[in-house]
């Protein structure tokens, strides 16, 4: 081999791909109180064939779609200003930040049929009658169907009732990335959790104890993030108690990096030594 050809050999041996770019996420840890004291939050098993996350306990969620950011904001979120989105995330764009907000109603809306939303008075939106299963499978065919719903029943969504409270961006050596905006609210009055049997094929109400203890036991399988973020509401005895908790919180963004170590693969968080 010539010293050229050597060089030219070495050099693309040397060369690493560049990481995936994260897709912007929302998730949505809903929450409601335990009749006989306690609070609980919503899991939903993703389906085995996902390409992230399979078979992983998590919470509702999604990326951002092109239809998530309003072009007139005012309209169709209640509660929160697209200047005060843009603050809370730290982002130039308030209708962009405002989307991470109807991102995360709407995955949740798809994924396990819970609708924060409001009605002309004020009113929780009650998803009573068959029209709700069609709107949501019309939904899950097209994200565009979303909007259109909230004009049809002239509802407003109920952005000031989520409170935004972590920030994670999925390690650079996976695949798939996501960079996603973690948010809480109390779970509608009246409305309960089905599965779409499409990307998620079960639910589960669990405390955070129990959800942690269910992971140690092998019973579920849950991610990172997931873990940190029950463990931020472990041991509230009520939701309110739980979003207190979690509201305030300085939010810097968390990405863990994947390191293999005898063969057995291990996340640093930042601060960890080892972490870049």
């Amino acid at each position: 081999m010539t010293r050229a050809a050597a060089s030219c050999h070495t050099a693309l041996v040397s060369v690493k791909p560049s990481p995936a770019v994260p897709a912007p996420a929302a998730t949505l840890v809903l929450l409601r109180d335990r009749p006989g004291g306690g609070c609980e939050t919503l899991l939903i098993r993703r389906h085995e064939k996902s390409r992230f996350a399979a078979g992983d306990f998590v919470f509702p969620g999604g990326k951002l779609e092109p239809e998530d950011a309003p072009d007139d904001p005012a309209r169709w979120c209640g509660g929160l200003s697209a200047a005060d989105a843009a603050r809370a995330l730290g982002l130039p764009d308030g209708a962009r930040a405002l989307a991470y907000w109807v991102a995360a109603i709407r995955e949740a809306f798809e994924e396990v049929g819970i609708l924060l939303a409001r009605t002309a008075d004020g009113a929780p939106a009650a998803l009573d009658g068959p029209r709700w299963l069609d709107y949501r499978r019309a939904c899950q065919r097209d994200h565009r169907a979303f909007r259109d719903m909230l004009r049809a029943e002239r509802l407003t969504l109920d952005a000031g009732a989520l409170v935004h409270f972590a920030h994670w961006i999925t390690p650079e050596e996976n695949p798939v990335r996501f960079d996603t905006r973690f948010f809480a609210a109390a779970t509608p009055p009246g409305q309960e959790a089905a599965p779409d049997e499409r990307e998620i094929t079960a639910v589960r109400w669990m405390t955070p104890a129990e959800a942690l203890a269910a992971r140690e036991t092998g019973e579920i399988s849950l991610r990172r993030p997931t873990m940190a973020n029950l463990a931020l509401i472990d041991g509230a005895r009520t939701t309110a108690a739980a979003l207190r908790a979690l509201s305030g919180r300085v939010v810097a963004p968390i990405r863990p990096r994947i390191v293999v170590e005898n063969g057995v693969q291990r996340a640093l968080l930042p601060g960890d030594p080892g972490w870049y």
